[in-house]
């Protein structure tokens, strides 16, 4: 039995996704004639109440769609030094788009309205990047899976608005969040410009992202996807997943949110285990002890056919998801309890 925790994205097609994607109405969607496609952008469009979507084959295209319809070049975005628009697409930020990131120091991934405030460049100082975005991601990749206060949200939009920057929401990982509290898909809609939402995280998806935003700005996306290299025919059948994913994956992500937390708390009664990062979701950060070897521990989970992450210096990382069942939990967890 091969356990991968690596990461939420491992996942495969469940049998009743597999079937919907076979039986999907498809067409050419660089003519917007893919019928599947064009309901997938309405229904989350609608969810957030916003007035458009598109569909992006990864989360990685469609924030950096946002990121070049928020900002010109020489600009600047402020986000979090753990933010995956800095930490992990291949700094497109600079590349796609000529931008610059100003990086806040926050908690596990996350900042506060004040910090942004102290963040933003004067706008008369032409020697410094004039400042036009703010970005946030919820919940926080490298900040293990924690979730924004969306209290504190709203105090960022409030600043936002007075000092004239866009706000997009990099919500890869959003349908955690929202499976953790009481805030809904529209109340994030009405607070943020654009939004990208991930379907092959924790939905089961085998790949797509949508972009979703006011019709101001995503009347660029389109073309924006298409410079980027992003033209699609019959994905129609790729939308297929996200529209059973939408139906039928949400409500479970609770399952793995408490096998998180069932894992670290193990995890914390071990010796050999300096820190446990708080677990909000579906992500478990740990830290050994300076005397475990990194590598050493790795591969023994390996033997053991349990495949984890490494993040260097002595910290790792657990995904739960989809594919991750009852029984690989419990293998999971006795042979934590051995070491």
């Amino acid at each position: 039995m091969i356990i991968d925790l690596r990461s939420d994205t491992v996942t495969k097609p469940t049998k009743g996704m597999l079937e919907a994607m076979m039986m999907a109405d498809v067409g050419d969607d660089v003519y917007k004639e893919d019928p599947t496609v064009n309901a997938l952008e309405k229904r989350l469009a609608e969810m957030f109440g916003k007035d458009q979507a598109l569909f992006f084959p990864t989360g990685s295209m469609a924030n950096q769609t946002a990121l070049k319809l928020h900002t010109n070049p020489g600009e600047q975005v402020i986000c979090d030094k753990y933010a995956h628009i800095y930490n992990y697409e291949g700094g497109g930020a600079s590349f796609n788009s000529g931008i610059s990131c100003k990086l806040i120091d926050g908690n596990r991934g996350m900042f506060t309205a004040q910090q942004v405030v102290e963040s933003i460049n004067p706008p008369d100082f032409y020697h410094s990047p004039l400042t036009t975005l703010v970005e946030v991601e919820n919940t926080t990749n490298k900040g293990g899976g924690a979730c924004w206060d969306f209290e504190e949200l709203k105090k960022i939009k409030a600043v936002c608005d007075k000092h004239n920057l866009g706000y997009h929401l990099d919500g890869a990982r959003l349908w955690n969040a929202l499976a953790t509290s009481q805030i809904k898909a529209e109340d994030y809609g009405k607070l943020f410009d654009t939004i990208s939402v991930c379907l092959s995280k924790g939905l089961g998806c085998p790949m797509g992202s949508v972009l979703i935003g006011d019709e101001a700005l995503m009347k660029g996306a389109i073309r924006v996807r298409k410079i980027l290299g992003g033209g699609m025919r019959q994905v129609g059948y790729v939308a297929a997943a996200g529209m059973y994913a939408l139906d039928h994956h949400l409500d479970r992500l609770t399952e793995d949110h408490k096998k998180a937390k069932e894992l670290g708390r193990v995890l914390e009664q071990l010796s050999i285990i300096k820190t446990v990062e708080p677990i909000e979701t579906n992500i478990v950060i740990f830290e050994l002890e300076a005397h475990v070897d990194e590598s050493e521990f790795l591969k023994q989970l390996s033997d053991k056919g349990i495949h984890i992450i490494g993040m260097g210096s002595n910290k790792l990382r657990m995904v739960t998801h989809l594919d991750y069942t009852d029984k690989m939990h419990e293998k999971v967890l006795d042979i934590l309890n051995e070491f």
